[in-house]
């Protein structure tokens, strides 16, 4: 089984920056994109940035200039890094990661790390 382990998330206030890291285990040596959403209460889960192995990124526009997706591609590990965050940036956070299982592609996602941004 391939597992996602999210960390980094907490309650910060305005302006301030946090840090989520998600590490990927399992029998798994690669990947195609990593990436990153979020869910806030009563609203659908959005993209929020996404980065593939070569390292060609895309960000929604709510993030661009403020946050940083990166990984580090031998430990298949994806990060965020969130500067100047806003209360409307509170959500849970969500890693992914695109593999191909048997030449299948397959996504895997975290179990989530709530990001609290007080105003």
């Amino acid at each position: 089984q391939v597992q996602l382990v999210e960390s980094g998330g907490g309650l910060v206030q305005a302006g301030g920056s946090l840090r989520l890291s998600c590490a990927a285990s399992g029998s798994i040596s690669s990947f195609n994109a990593m990436g990153w959403y979020r869910q806030a209460p009563g609203k659908q889960r959005e993209l929020v940035a996404v980065i593939t192995r070569g390292g060609s990124t895309n960000y929604a526009d709510s993030v661009k200039g403020r946050f940083t997706i990166s990984t580090d591609n031998a430990k298949i590990t994806v990060y965020l890094q969130m500067n100047s965050l806003k209360p409307e940036d509170t959500a849970v956070y969500y890693c992914s990661v695109d593999l191909l299982i048997s030449l299948l592609p397959t996504r895997y996602w975290g179990q989530g790390t709530q990001v609290t941004v007080s105003s």
